[in-house]
């Protein structure tokens, strides 16, 4: 008998990095991570393709697709956001939109916070209490809010799952609920500046 078990394609770039996953059931099937500071854009589709030729499957076997929608790297955010967006209206799934936070928490029960790199001594933070979370916010490396439980990510334990798997499965979970379409959880300006010339003068 054929496994009729969902196919969810996970993938984030809102670190160095681009990262996929692809869940079977309650099985990863196939994962890969590459660092990479830029070039995300080029490479995530064909990332995605290898992942799922490694365990024998294509898009078109998918049954819903998960993306990381940050804190990070502004551009690699955007990035991840549209493919899962493009990805999901081509191939009629649905996209779930996880932030870095519940990835790192992912199979911990109980208070704790979660830190992701800010960069310039900086992290992005959010405390947990053990039934909901607070407001992310970005603070200095030194003034993490207090909090119970363990700190998970920078400067505190491992996750217990890769970012690109932890994402898989909890959109497995959330497969069948209504979700948000997914949308950039930015806490901080772009790094790019506007340009500082003068507006066109528009001539009637």
């Amino acid at each position: 008998m054929a496994d009729t078990s969902p196919i969810v394609l996970a993938f984030d770039t809102s670190a160095p990095r681009c990262a996929a996953a692809v869940l079977v059931g309650d099985r990863i099937a196939a994962q890969a991570e590459e660092p990479m500071q830029k070039g995300q854009a080029e490479r995530l589709l064909g990332l995605c393709e290898d992942v799922l030729a490694s365990a024998g499957l294509s898009f078109q076997d998918l049954a819903a697709i998960g993306v990381g929608i940050g804190p990070g790297n502004f551009t690699g955010i955007r990035i991840s956001v549209a493919a899962a967006r493009g990805l999901a209206l081509g191939l009629q799934v649905p996209a779930i939109g996880l932030s870095g936070f519940d990835a790192l928490r992912f199979g911990y029960a109980g208070p704790c916070a979660t830190a992701i790199s800010a960069r310039r001594d900086h992290l992005y933070v959010q405390v947990h209490d053990g039934k909901s979370a607070g407001a992310p916010s970005m603070v200095a490396s030194d003034a993490i809010p207090a909090h119970d439980g363990p700190l998970i990510g920078v400067g505190g334990v491992q996750p217990l799952a890769p970012t690109a798997e932890a994402i898989a499965r909890l959109a497995a979970q959330r497969l069948g609920t209504p979700q948000p379409r997914p949308a950039p959880l930015y806490l901080r300006p772009a790094d790019a500046a506007p340009a500082r010339d003068a507006a066109p003068v528009i001539l009637p």
